[in-house]
C-alpha cells in the first residue's frame, strides 16, 4: 500500500546512495554540505512518515516493516562512510562498531521475539539513544562541510561516544527481555 507515509519511508531508502555519493570525497566540503542537507531531510521524513501514519490512521504492515529498515540502512551507511573517510577514526571506531553491532543484534532479537509474538516496545532511553546517534552523525557530516570549525568534529565525536554508551545500555535492556524467552 503506497500511502504518503510509506512513500516517505521509501524515499529515505532511495536517498541513501545519494547520501553515500556526496560523502565519498572527504576533501569536498560542498559534497558534505549537500550530504548534511540530505541527511536532515531524511531525518525530517523519518519523523513525518510516522506522524502522518499515526495521525491519519494509515499505519500499515509495509510501513511497520520498512521504517526500521530504512533507519538502519541510513545509520549503517553513514557510519561506514564516515569510517571510510576517516571522519570516525582511532578509538572512535569502537563507538561506531558498538552502534552497528547493536543495530544488527537487536534487529535479530526483535525478529526472533516476533516469531514468539513477543513485542518489545521502544523505551524512552532508546529514543534518546537514537536522537543522540542521529545528532552525532549529522554533526560529523556538518564538520566535513565546515572544516574551519574543528569544534563541531570534537562535539560530534563526544556525542557519538554518548550514543555508544546509551547503545550498550539499551541493547542490554532488550537482550535481558529477550533472554527470558529463550530456552
Amino acid at each position: 500500500m503506497l500511502t504518503l507515509p510509506n512513500i516517505l519511508t521509501l524515499s529515505r531508502i532511495l536517498a541513501v546512495p545519494l547520501l553515500v555519493g556526496f560523502l565519498w570525497w572527504p576533501a569536498w566540503p560542498a559534497g558534505y554540505a549537500v550530504a548534511f542537507a540530505l541527511y536532515c531531510l531524511m531525518g525530517i521524513t523519518d519523523y513525518f512518515d510516522g506522524y502522518l501514519a499515526r495521525s491519519k490512521g494509515t499505519v500499515s504492515k509495509l510501513g511497520i516493516f520498512l521504517d526500521p529498515i530504512a533507519d538502519k540502512i541510513m545509520i549503517a551507511s553513514v557510519v561506514l562512510m564516515l569510517v571510510a573517510t576517516r571522519d570516525i577514526a582511532g578509538w572512535s571506531l569502537i563507538a561506531g562498531i558498538i552502534i552497528l553491532l547493536r543495530e544488527i543484534a537487536i534487529s535479530g532479537l526483535r525478529e526472533f521475539l516476533a516469531q514468539l509474538q513477543v513485542s518489545v516496545p521502544v523505551s524512552k532511553l532508546a529514543k534518546w539513544k537514537t536522537t543522540l546517534q542521529l545528532v552525532s552523525l549529522g554533526g560529523l557530516i556538518l564538520a566535513g562541510a565546515l572544516p574551519a570549525f574543528p569544534w563541531i568534529q570534537t562535539l560530534s565525536i563526544a556525542a557519538l561516544w554518548g550514543a555508544a554508551v546509551l547503545t550498550l545500555i539499551t541493547g542490554w535492556d532488550y537482550l535481558r527481555v529477550g533472554l527470558k524467552h529463550m530456552d
